[in-house]
C-alpha cells in the first residue's frame, strides 16, 4: 500500500526522501512524487513507475529545500498517471495521504458549491482543496489541518507542508499507520519504522485518531478527542529494519533462504531449556472452548492449516474466516472463545476491522503478528510475535512458516494445557524442523528446470490432501502473484467432482503428497489427471518417489518428516515454483504488478 516520508532536516532532503521511499518500495506501488519547501515556497516532483524515473527527473529538475514529503502510490481512486501522483497541492498545501477517503464524493460536492476545481481523479485532492479552503476562510495552518481531518471519513495516514512554514509537518492517522521519527535538530514521519531507519531510531508511533504538530524541536500530540497524548517514544533495533539483498538476485530469494534461520528464532522464543513452550500472561488455554482464527491471504491459509492441527492435536473447534468477510455475517461468538487475528504486518485493514468487531464479544483477543508495534499487537490482549524479522517482497514466504510454526506451538499448548497426549515425537521434532527446512532448500535446482516449462502455461492446478490442501492453496496463490498465470488449487479429492474437466495436456498439475495416511487416496487422484494426458509435477519424500513416480513429468523429492510437520516443509517448494516461473517469465518477483505488501485499506 501506499508509502509515506516527512523530513523537517538541516540538509537538501530531495535525496533523503528519495532514499526512504526506496526503503518503502515493498509496500507496492505504481508512481511516485516528493515536495519540498526551498525560500518559503512549495514545489514537487512526480513520476510514473518506479522510483528511478522520479530520480531522474530530480536530476533534469533538482528540487532544494530543507523540508518535504514524499510518497509511493498504489492506485485506488484514478489511474497511475503523473496527475493523479502525489503529492497532492492546492495552493498553499501540499499532502500525502495512504487509505481511502470514503466522503471524497460528498466533499467535493461541497467544495464545487464554493466555485473550487479538481484536476485529479483521486480521493486525496479533496484533502488538499478542504485544507486550503480552511486557510482562506481565516484558519491557520495546523487549525485547517486540524479541521480537514475532522471532516474525513474512511481510513487514512496523512502529512501536510505548508507555504511559508519550513518549520512545520502536520500529521494524522485514522486505520493507517503512521511513525514519528526524533533526530538532533531534525523530525521524521513515515509509514513505518523501516523507512526512517537510516535517519533515527528513536520512534514514536501514532495512535488511533491521533493528531501530530511537528517541528523541528518539539513534537504535540493529540488524540482522537483533543487531548493532549503522551505517547510513548521507543529505541527501534536497527537489526530488524534492514533491506539489503545479501547478495541475492532478489529480497524473495533472499526471504526463502532465510527461513530455517527465521523458524528456529521463532521456535527459541517459545521453548524453554526444558522445551515447555512459553506464552506471554493472558493466554490460557483451560479456559478456551472454541478458536476463532481471522486473516487474510497468505495469512488465511495459515489458520486453515491450523484448524487442523487444533481440532486433531487439541480437540479445540475451530472456525477460519477471510477477514474481509467476517464482521459482515455478524457470526454468533460462544463463550469461552479465543479470536486470534493473523497478520505479517500487524495492519491490515479488514483483520484490524474484524479485530475490533470482536473486541466485546470474544473472551480473550490474541494478534499473531511480525510487528509487535502495529495496530494489531496494540489492539489484541496478548500479543504473539512470529520472529520472522523485516520481510520486503511483496509475496510472503519467511513469515508463513512462521506464522505456521508458532501457530503449531500454540496447538501444543492447548493440547498440554487440557491433557491430552501430543503426536509422537513431539515436541521433540520441532527441533530437527530448521535442519529439514535447510535439506529442502537444496531442491533448487531441480524445481527452476521443471519451472521452465511451467512457465509456458495459461492455466496450473495445485492439489492436496488434508493439512496439504491447505498448502495447494497457497501454492497457487504464490504462482498468480508472481508469473501472472492462472492457478487454482484444489483438495485432490474433489477434483472429480468439476476441476477434472479442466485437465487435459496443457495443464500442469502440482501435487502435493508426501508419503502420510492419506497417500494413497492423493496419488489415486493423481492417476485420474494422468489418464486424461494431465502433466504432473509430483512434491513428496522417497518413500512416496518410489512409489508413485512412474509416468509423472517431474518429481520434487523433500526429506521424510513427521506428518504434523509437513505443511512447514512443503511451503518451501511451493514458493520456489513461484519464484523461479516468475524468473522464467520474466516478471517483476518483488514487486508483482497491481499488489501491495501491507493492505491498509479494505
Amino acid at each position: 500500500m501506499c508509502g509515506i516520508v516527512g523530513v523537517l532536516g538541516t540538509h537538501q532532503v530531495s535525496p533523503i526522501l528519495v532514499e526512504a521511499l526506496k526503503r518503502l518500495e515493498y509496500r507496492g506501488y505504481d508512481s511516485a512524487g516528493i515536495a519540498t519547501l526551498h525560500n518559503g515556497h512549495l514545489d514537487r516532483r512526480r513520476a510514473v513507475g518506479k522510483l528511478v524515473n522520479l530520480s531522474d527527473a530530480l536530476v533534469h529538475e533538482p528540487l532544494p529545500g530543507k523540508s518535504g514529503i514524499g510518497h509511493t502510490r498504489w492506485a485506488t481512486h484514478g489511474a497511475p498517471t503523473v496527475t493523479n501522483a502525489h503529492p497532492h497541492r492546492a495552493g498553499q498545501v501540499a499532502v500525502v495521504h495512504n487509505g481511502i477517503i470514503e466522503n471524497f464524493k460528498e466533499l467535493r460536492a461541497e467544495l464545487a458549491s464554493h466555485g473550487i476545481t479538481f484536476v485529479t481523479e483521486t480521493d486525496t485532492e479533496t484533502v488538499a482543496l478542504l485544507c486550503e479552503f480552511n486557510m482562506r476562510e481565516g484558519s491557520s495552518p495546523v487549525e485547517a489541518a486540524r479541521k480537514t481531518v475532522a471532516r474525513l471519513d474512511g481510513a487514512f495516514a496523512l502529512a501536510f507542508l505548508f507555504d511559508g512554514e519550513e518549520d512545520l509537518l502536520v500529521a494524522a492517522r485514522k486505520g493507517s499507520p503512521l511513525a514519528i521519527g526524533h533526530g538532533d535538530g531534525e523530525m521524521y514521519v513515515g509509514s513505518d519504522a523501516i523507512a526512517l531507519a537510516p535517519m533515527t531510531d528513536q520512534i514514536t508511533y501514532l495512535e488511533e485518531g491521533d493528531f501530530a504538530v511537528l517541528t523541528r524541536q518539539s513534537l504535540e500530540i493529540t488524540d482522537a478527542k483533543g487531548n493532549l497524548a503522551n505517547r510513548e517514544m521507543r529505541q527501534i533495533k536497527l537489526e530488524n529494519t534492514r533491506v539489503d539483498k545479501d547478495g541475492h538476485k532478489h529480497f524473495m530469494a533472499k526471504e526463502i533462504a532465510e527461513q530455517p534461520v527465521a523458524v528456529d528464532t521463532a521456535l527459541k522464543a517459545y521453548l524453554d531449556e526444558n522445551d515447555a513452550i512459553t506464552l506471554p500472561d493472558g493466554l490460557d488455554f483451560t479456559q478456551i472452548e472454541r478458536l476463532s482464527l481471522v486473516a487474510c491471504g497468505t495469512a488465511y491459509y495459515a489458520c486453515m492449516v491450523a484448524k487442523y492441527w487444533f481440532e486433531t492435536i487439541a480437540r479445540l473447534p475451530v472456525e477460519v474466516d477471510v477477514a474481509s468477510e467476517f464482521r459482515y455475517r455478524e457470526p454468533p461468538v460462544s463463550p469461552g472463545t479465543l479470536a486470534l487475528f493473523v497478520s505479517q504486518s500487524g495492519e491490515t485493514a479488514d483483520t484490524l476491522a474484524a479485530l475490533l468487531y470482536m473486541r466485546d464479544k470474544a473472551d480473550v483477543i490474541a494478534g499473531l503478528v511480525n510487528v509487535p508495534e502495529s495496530s494489531i499487537a496494540r489492539e489484541s490482549d496478548v500479543v504473539l510475535p512470529i520472529h520472522a524479522g523485516p520481510e520486503i517482497s511483496v509475496a510472503s514466504t519467511k513469515a508463513f512458516t512462521c506464522q505456521l510454526t508458532v501457530l503449531l506451538l500454540l496447538a501444543i499448548k492447548a493440547a498440554k494445557a487440557k491433557g491430552l497426549p501430543l503426536p509422537e515425537g513431539m515436541p521433540d521434532d520441532l527441533h530437527a524442523l530448521p535442519g529439514l527446512i535447510h535439506q529442502s532448500l537444496a531442491s533448487e535446482a531441480q524445481i527452476a528446470a521443471a519451472c521452465r516449462d511451467l512457465a509456458n502455461a495459461r492455466d496450473i492446478i495445485f492439489l492436496g490432501r488434508g493439512a496439504l490442501y491447505p498448502l495447494a492453496l497457497e501454492g497457487a496463490l504464490k504462482l498468480k502473484e508472481l508469473s501472472y498465470i492462472h492457478a487454482e488449487g484444489y483438495a485432490s479429492g474433489e477434483l472429480k467432482h468439476g476441476p477434472i474437466a479442466l485437465i487435459d495436456e496443457s495443464v500442469p498439475v502440482i501435487v502435493m503428497a508426501p508419503k502420510d495416511a492419506l497417500f494413497e487416496k492423493t496419488i489415486s487422484n493423481m492417476q485420474e489427471v494422468m489418464a486424461r494426458g494431465g502433466r504432473v509435477v509430483l512434491i513428496t519424500d522417497a518413500d512416496g518417489a518410489r512409489e508413485a513416480a512412474d509416468g509423472t513429468a517431474d518429481v520434487i523429492t523433500l526429506p521424510k518428516v513427521p506428518d504434523t510437520l509437513a505443511p512447514i516443509l512443503y511451503a518451501i517448494p511451493a514458493q520456489q515454483i513461484a519464484y523461479f516461473t516468475a524468473i522464467a517469465k520474466g516478471t517483476d518477483v518483488d514487486q508483482p504488478r497491481n499488489l501491495a505488501k501491507s493492505v491498509t485499506v479494505e
